[in-house]
Formats: structure tokens, C-alpha cells, sequence
């Protein structure tokens, strides 16, 4: 049997959730993505949890899609045919969900960090909507990031695919707080511990407020959305980009770099 991915920790009514695939960089591989939905859903169950912390073990908090997955599949087989539930279930989650992230965040990641409520990033973290550069498209997590995003911002990260650091994260809103590395630990315990101090009900009712979308909108939207992601991982450009990224070499239509 295959070693655990996500790990479950539950200490004072904080479930820590931990991204635990340091060999592909937290990719989101249909293992990963399963114990990921796991965790989630026994979180949101169970009433002992209050606030619920998704961190990651490793250098990378999130890749993004496994794209190894996706070299050579077709639309229906695409690794992205389950990511909503996951973007969804962070966004409907009943209890706060924060996360913190020490390391990079990439495509699919981003979406996931978007999603939350409270994001809580190290300084030396960085992130970028990398889709475009390998022929694909940022369709599924910008349900999540667009309303995020500073739409100014939103047009130029998303088109440009640049990295940006923790700092433009936090001007533009897809982030709360950004700190040292080794004070990481202690604002997100602070973020845990006034969050710990609200009512369990007004908190899930006050994320539906904070929301105001209906889930059957965001389910529409994911449904759209995820079908241009499928056909895009399949087509010829994504192809050419997955296959691009995992030889080490730029797709065929990238210009020189000066």
C-alpha cells in the first residue's frame, strides 16, 4: 500500500492538515487529491475541530496539478476532473480554514490557497499562474481567485504567468499576512487561536454571508470551467507544454530568452 500523503492531527480543537508529497513538490496526483478530499470532509464532520490549518511538509507547498498525470491523457482522463470538489470543500468548509505555507505556490495551489479564509505565507514563499506558459489555462481555480484578486492584478498574473513574491500576494489580496519563516508558526497560531474564540455556528454563518453565492452558482462555474481545463490538458499546446515541462526544455512556441 501506498505511504500516506495527507496527514490528520487534531490538538485543541485545531485539525492540522498536512500536505505531505515533498518528492513531486505536493503535486496534486489523484492520491494526493483523495486523502486531501478525506481530510477535509472528516474535518467538517467532526465537532471537536473549530479551525482547521492546511500546511505542508517539504521546501513546495503546492505545485499544481501532477502533470505526469496528465502527459498523454484525454479530456475525460484529466487530472483535473476532481480538483473542484477540493477548491469547493475549502470554500464551504463550515470551519475556518487557514492556510500556511512556508514555500512556493503554484498554479492549482494558488487555487487552493485562494479558497481559504485566512492565508498566512512565509516571506520567502512565492507564487504564479503558470498555466499559459505551458499551453493550458487557469480555468478551475480562478472560480476561487477571482473574486480574490485586485482585477488589474488578476489580468496581468494571469496572462504574464510571472512569479511574484509574498509581499505582491498580501497588496493584492490572495493573502492575509506574510512573515518571517521563523514567525510563521506563531501568527498562524494567532490567527487559530482568535478564530477559536468565535461560536461554531456563527462562524459557518458568517462564511455563507462573507460567500453570498449560492453553492449551485459555484457548482455551475466549476462545471464550465472544468471542462475548458480537460480540453486544454489535452489539447495540442498542453500536450506540447506537459511534455516541455517534463523534459527540462521550453515548449516549442516559447521565445528566446534575452
Amino acid at each position: 500500500m501506498a505511504d500516506e500523503l495527507v496527514h490528520l492531527t487534531v490538538d485543541a480543537g485545531i485539525a492540522t492538515i498536512t500536505l505531505d508529497s515533498p518528492a513531486n513538490r505536493n503535486a496534486l496526483s489523484a492520491q494526493l487529491r483523495g486523502e486531501l478530499l478525506d481530510a477535509l470532509s472528516e474535518t467538517a464532520d467532526d465537532d471537536a475541530v473549530r479551525v482547521v490549518v492546511l500546511t505542508h511538509t517539504g521546501p513546495v507547498f503546492c505545485a499544481g496539478m501532477d502533470l505526469k498525470e496528465s502527459r498523454g491523457a484525454s479530456p475525460s482522463d484529466q487530472v483535473v476532473n476532481e480538483f473542484p470538489q477540493i477548491l469547493e470543500q475549502i470554500w464551504t468548509h463550515p470551519k475556518p480554514v487557514v492556510v500556511q505555507l512556508a514555500g512556493p505556490a503554484r498554479a492549482g495551489g494558488v487555487g487552493i490557497v485562494a479558497a481559504a479564509d485566512i492565508v498566512v505565507a512565509s516571506t520567502e514563499a512565492s507564487f504564479a499562474f503558470s498555466e499559459v506558459r505551458i499551453g493550458v489555462v487557469p480555468a478551475v481555480i480562478s472560480v476561487t481567485v477571482l473574486p480574490r484578486l485586485l482585477p488589474r492584478a488578476a489580468h496581468e498574473l494571469f496572462l504574464t504567468g510571472e512569479t511574484f513574491d509574498a509581499q505582491r500576494a498580501v497588496a493584492i489580496g490572495l493573502v492575509n499576512s506574510a512573515v518571517p519563516a521563523d514567525e510563521l508558526g506563531a501568527e498562524v497560531a494567532r490567527f487559530t487561536d482568535m478564530l477559536s474564540r468565535g461560536a461554531p455556528k456563527a462562524l459557518a454563518l458568517t462564511k455563507q454571508l462573507l460567500s453570498r453565492r449560492a453553492e449551485s452558482t459555484m457548482a455551475e462555474d466549476f462545471e464550465a470551467m472544468l471542462e475548458l481545463s480537460a480540453q486544454r490538458f489535452a489539447s495540442a499546446e498542453g500536450q506540447e507544454g506537459i511534455r516541455a515541462f517534463t523534459d527540462k526544455r521550453p515548449p516549442s512556441w516559447a521565445a528566446p530568452e534575452s
